[in-house]
């Protein structure tokens, strides 16, 4: 029984990689149609008796402003370019920081995610927390490193990310916020998406609060700093 049960489970896990890896390597080509995000918050639309939205419409990465580009870098992952998939400085941070927050007895705590780690979460996995999903995200985002450029990591991003109530993606946030395609976003406009990307669900790009407003004025500095475009070709900033 025990070597039948090692036999079985040896078999599920070569399917699981060959499975994996095949996967994605589809998806280095063809657009990821859905998520399993979008499919849950269908569900709970249609449980809250509310209306089915899900607005999306995938466009290719030369049709997305490159400043949208810039401000989702310098706002979730100012090391996009250089890291292998996980920013450890960034996670180390973000550790100490939360630790500080336990002492203190507050609940507000912060995450080290990088693009490379949300878009292996959004495109492959399940939106839960818990120790086998982080362990699944840590190697699909080894996976998507290593056979996709960073080129197609943003360009898968920015077309499956959550970007408000039954939006998702650029060009569909683009259209709904801004009236306007993704590729004619400005500097203004792109900080604001960017901005409300941490809580989409309530942030209003296309009404911003102060608060938003706020976070719109601090991407844009960012950016002014990163010389107002995002080059995929750029060699580190920091030795």
């Amino acid at each position: 029984m025990i070597k039948k049960l090692l036999r079985f489970l040896f078999k599920v896990i070569l399917w699981f990689f060959g499975l994996s890896v095949f996967s994605v390597i589809v998806f280095r080509f063809v657009p990821v149609p859905v998520t399993i995000l979008m499919l849950q918050r269908c569900i709970e639309q249609k449980a809250d008796s509310k209306p089915l939205t899900l607005k999306k419409d995938w466009v290719s990465l030369d049709k997305i402003s490159n400043k949208l580009q810039l401000a989702v870098v310098t706002s979730e992952d100012q090391n996009f370019l250089w890291h292998s998939g996980f920013d450890m400085e960034a996670i180390e941070k973000a550790i100490e920081y939360n630790e500080k927050q336990k002492q203190r007895k507050r609940k507000k705590m912060r995450g080290a995610s990088t693009i490379s780690q949300q878009t292996a979460k959004n495109v492959f996995l399940f939106p839960s927390r818990n120790f086998l999903r982080k362990g699944l995200e840590v190697y699909f985002t080894v996976l998507i490193e290593i056979l996709w450029s960073k080129q197609r990591i943003m360009e898968v991003y920015l077309n499956v990310i959550e970007m408000g109530n039954g939006i998702y993606g650029a060009e569909a946030a683009a259209q709904h916020y801004f009236h306007k395609p993704a590729a004619k976003l400005n500097a203004s406009e792109a900080a604001l998406i960017a901005a409300a990307l941490p809580n989409p669900r309530k942030f209003n790009a296309g009404k911003p609060s102060a608060y938003l407003l706020k976070r719109q004025a601090f991407i844009l500095g960012q950016m002014m700093q990163w010389g107002g475009k995002l080059d995929y070709e750029m060699k580190p900033f920091k030795d």
